[in-house]
């Protein structure tokens, strides 16, 4: 099983001539077309064509980064946020110890053990 890359223009214009896959010397395995409209080689995943350029990938990728910036910019404005309001919430309690209402009493050594009368 073979297929034919036909030839394209590479992303410096330049016309590369087409070839078959395998190549010649190559791995017997890569026997599909792959890439992009301008950059093609054999490889052996026939889904792994793209019929647009190489440089759009590039786009996407950017895209990608802006958006993962994005929301990394909004995840660490979050956790500042929740530390902030965690240390203002730990530093505006009161001071002293509330007051239960029980007051706690030591026992004496005379109501421990000495009688009742």
């Amino acid at each position: 099983m073979s297929s034919e890359c036909s030839s394209y223009l590479n992303a410096d214009r330049v016309l590369v001539s087409g070839f078959s896959c395998p190549r010649v010397g190559g791995d017997a395995r890569a026997v599909y077309c792959c890439g992009f409209q301008d950059v093609k080689y054999c490889c052996d995943d026939p889904h792994s064509f793209f019929p647009y350029e190489h440089s759009y990938m590039w786009w996407l990728s950017i895209g990608a980064l802006v958006g993962l910036s994005i929301a990394a910019v909004v995840l660490f404005a979050f956790i500042i946020t929740v530390c902030v309001l965690c240390y203002l919430f730990i530093s505006t309690k009161p001071r002293s110890k509330l007051d239960t209402g029980l007051s706690l009493q030591t026992a004496d050594s005379e109501t421990r053990g000495g009688s009742i009368c």
